[in-house]
């Protein structure tokens, strides 16, 4: 009579199964960060759109000077340094940015020499 069965450890299944485990909570991260700052932009241009109005409307400068738009502004750096985090830098410039710069820039030169 056996009582406990042990067996081999040959399934690379499980391992396959890990990485996807793996690249889905990658992804769902991902996709979270992403509503965060959609919701961070729309949450920003509803409130400024309040102030600057509220402001402007009830200030005896109205509209003129800084006040009305120095949350938006300040608010807005926030936001940008929130854009980079979710986006990342390359977002502007690309991974091989630099790279096709160079290439650029080294096509016109032989252009120029010949």
């Amino acid at each position: 009579m056996e009582k406990y069965t042990i067996e081999p450890y040959d399934n690379t299944d499980e391992i396959s199964d890990f990485r996807k485990e793996e690249a889905y909570l990658r992804a769902k991260k991902r996709v979270e960060a992403l509503v965060g700052f959609y919701w961070h932009f729309a949450v920003y241009v509803v409130v400024n759109l309040f102030l600057i109005l509220l402001i402007g409307l009830n200030s005896s400068d109205g509209f003129r000077g800084f006040g009305p738009y120095a949350t938006a502004v300040f608010w807005g750096i926030g936001l940008v340094f929130h854009f980079i985090g979710v986006f990342g830098p390359d977002f502007f410039f690309g991974k091989d940015w630099e790279k096709r710069k160079v290439e650029e820039f080294m096509d016109k030169e032989r252009q120029g020499w010949e």
